[in-house]
């Protein structure tokens, strides 16, 4: 087999071992079956994150792969493989409670320092990437009138008759989810008055699950087999629903940090973690390169009590001071608008005040407007939206004068030349959705992301690590 085949170079590169000790937190000896070889198991994972198969392809196409069957440490006769359901026990059950991304991506970065393809003294260049749900959200909305027309079909099909008997659809129809919800009830309330439907399975079945539709709406805003995705936004005008990967990358171009998030979480709050995770393993942080999400007055703070420099250009939200409810509100920089706790995002701003009133104060707000029909049945409205208020407002405090120094340091040599190598995460970025599939996830819900997440990180590194091998001769 050639020796520049990635699944060769990695046997050869990486000693796996450390897998064992981590997998044996959720082992049990005394009980069942002895369990696989986790190693064997780790390295099915991997090849599922690079092949973007199902468990049962993954199995089969190892029959008659011979670079697979290498890889995995069979004999090219081999015929005994393990069971695809295997697959799935193995990561929701073994890798379950791991620090899965930071374990591998702590290993790669020990294999670049060893191999001296990577400088200990480095910049840490910061961003997010997001990725698709495996299912998508539903409105409630949409989700009741299907489930109201499921159940029109089964008593249709029982009496036809009942056409004519069923509300009519011009209410549901008005795009609001309070007139949706009485169209619903109607509905209901038309079946159980004409009666004769007692014995009818199908019928009773649907109108159960119409009724805890309805009862659901009180709580859920959104419809989702996925429970852990949530609604991010990339500009005003677009959004996606699903997870958000906060990377930190040197220089080289390895990952040397990252968390995974749901995807309505702000850049900005993840930067000092990053930072912290890239110094346990093993990098002397130097500067920390980001776009304008980055530069938060926390994060100047910061980087100036841990003498670290920061190349992150100063938006106008980073001038906000004193925000009421700033651990629950967050900005989005791309969009220009700020976010909810539960990720939906406001749809206008106005300003009000003037830089000083007649007592000499500065009274300028920006006020954030939010959509009122969906703090009404907010499963975290309480505290947040008052019951009956028809608006849903946010205000924030300007201050223009908080960020003066660091202004002056955006204006140097120094800064320029640091933020020029931001746009080499922006590659990064597109190789893992490009070349891995990351803008999709592969399961439902935070530990299938962070396990895709981590083992497609892995991945990406080692193929970095061995090109700079190969370029330096090592």
């Amino acid at each position: 087999m050639d020796k520049d085949i990635f699944w060769r170079m990695l046997n050869e590169t990486v000693d796996l071992s450390f897998i064992y000790n981590e997998v044996q937190k959720n082992d049990c000896a005394n009980m069942g079956r002895p369990a696989q070889d986790p190693i064997l198991m780790f390295k099915y994972v991997l090849l599922k994150s690079a092949m973007k198969l199902s468990d049962r392809d993954l199995i089969r196409k190892t029959r008659v792969d011979m670079e697979m069957k290498y890889f995995l440490g069979y004999a090219p006769e081999e015929t005994n493989f393990i069971d695809p359901s295997l697959l799935s026990k193995f990561r929701h059950i073994r890798l379950k409670d791991l620090d899965l991304v930071d374990l591998l991506l702590n290993k790669t970065v020990e294999i670049a320092l060893s191999k001296g393809v990577m400088n200990v003294r480095n910049k840490l260049i910061q961003d997010s990437t997001h990725t698709h749900a495996l299912y998508q959200q539903v409105s409630p909305r949409e989700e009741l009138l299907k489930r109201a027309k499921d159940l029109r079909k089964a008593v249709y099909a029982v009496d036809e008759g009942m056409k004519e008997k069923m509300p009519s659809k011009r209410k549901a129809n008005s795009g609001l989810l309070e007139d949706t919800i009485e169209y619903t009830k109607e509905v209901i309330k038309a079946v159980e008055t004409e009666g004769g439907f007692e014995n009818c399975v199908a019928v009773n079945e649907r109108m159960d699950y119409l009724r805890e539709g309805i009862e659901d709406t009180e709580t859920e805003i959104e419809y989702s087999k996925d429970r852990d995705a949530r609604i991010g936004h990339k500009t005003a005008d677009t959004n996606f629903f699903g997870y958000k990967t906060h990377i930190a990358m040197s220089e080289e171009r390895i990952i040397t940090a990252a968390v995974i998030t749901s995807g309505e979480k702000h850049d900005g709050k993840q930067m000092q973690e990053l930072a912290e995770k890239s110094e346990a393993a093993g990098i002397e942080v130097e500067a920390v390169i980001g776009d304008g999400a980055y530069s938060e007055k926390e994060n100047i703070e910061y980087c100036k009590e841990k003498e670290i420099k920061l190349a992150s250009k100063l938006s106008r939200t980073v001038l906000h001071g004193n925000r009421r409810n700033s651990k629950r509100f967050e900005y989005n920089k791309d969009a220009g608008m700020y976010v909810c706790p539960q990720g939906h995002m406001a749809y206008k701003k106005v300003k009000t005040g003037t830089k000083k009133d007649k007592n000499g104060v500065d009274t300028r707000v920006e006020l954030y407007f939010f959509n009122v029909e969906k703090c009404k049945y907010c499963p975290k409205r309480k505290g947040c939206y008052k019951e009956g208020a028809k608006t849903k407002t946010y205000s924030v405090k300007v201050k223009s004068d908080i960020h003066i120094e660091y202004m002056d340091y955006m204006k140097t040599k120094e800064f320029e030349e640091l933020y020029a190598h931001r746009y080499k995460i922006e590659a990064k970025n597109g190789e893992l959705k490009s070349e891995y599939g990351y803008d999709t996830a592969q399961g439902c819900g935070l530990l299938s992301m962070n396990i895709q997440g981590a083992s497609t990180m892995f991945m990406v590194n080692m193929k970095r690590i061995f090109k700079l091998m190969k370029y330096k001769g090592v």
